[in-house]
């Protein structure tokens, strides 16, 4: 069976710091893949605040996740204190693609690959909306 693919961007423009709690270990006694999409989604909100956003308010717009890719190549483990890189690239009319590297701090070693598809949201109208112009000068 053929492994998914995932080439990171050359350059991330934000990294944060989480460390992984006893309640991210699954029965293999390693990091979860339920706590790795967790944390994915800490780091995104914290890169959203880093400019001012918030998950439900980009220039009046939310938010929504229509993908996610995550590529597993080493183990974590409980006390591991992870560096997350965050970039966004392949902004579309409508959303973009954003960027997941964990980095064990300890040996450098990565640990996951991944990627997010967000869309712009209207979540009054309950439609998609087209990428705010402050986002797309903002990541450009």
């Amino acid at each position: 069976m053929a492994r998914i693919k995932l080439k990171l961007p050359d350059n991330f423009n934000f990294s944060t710091q989480l460390d992984v709690r006893i309640t991210d270990i699954n029965y293999g006694g390693h990091l979860g893949n339920d706590s790795v999409l967790a944390m994915i989604a800490e780091a995104r909100v914290r890169l959203l605040a880093d400019k001012g956003f918030s998950e439900y308010d980009i220039d009046g717009f939310g938010i929504i996740m229509a993908d996610s890719v995550i590529i597993y190549s080493s183990e974590g483990f409980y006390g591991d204190k992870l560096r997350i890189d965050v970039a966004v690239d392949e902004i579309s009319n409508a959303g973009c693609d954003i960027y997941y590297r964990f980095v064990n701090i300890a040996n450098n070693k990565v640990i996951v690959k991944a990627k997010t598809n967000i869309v712009f949201f209207n979540y009054t109208s309950k439609k998609v909306a087209k990428t705010p112009k402050i986002f797309l000068n903002m990541f450009k």
